[in-house]
């Protein structure tokens, strides 16, 4: 029989002294969400600037539509992933111990 120490989970630092990993991530899986979300916003963020560039005529058309319709499929995507989040959870709260 082996028998192996059990290590505790331990929470992502937090707060002005908190280290992040190389892909701004704190490493943990449960950050998954989060990098998600801030991938959304970017792409939001590229989206408006392709809109500006079109609006000063100094970007085309295609590139604004192209930009927009990243950004709504990231934004939906993490809609999605939030929405099956809330789910599981409500699932996990509705079980009876």
């Amino acid at each position: 029989m082996r028998v192996e120490n059990l290590v505790p989970d331990v929470a992502p630092p937090r707060g002005p002294g908190a280290t992040t990993g190389a892909n701004g991530t704190f490493g943990a899986p449960g950050n998954a969400f989060g990098a998600l979300v801030d991938a959304a916003g970017a792409l939001l963020d590229r989206a408006d600037v392709a809109e500006t560039r079109f609006a000063a005529h100094k970007g085309g058309l295609q590139e604004m539509v192209v930009e927009r319709a990243r950004a709504d499929i990231a934004l939906q995507v993490a809609a999605a992933a939030a929405q099956r989040t809330a789910q599981s959870l409500q699932t996990l709260l509705g079980m009876q111990l």
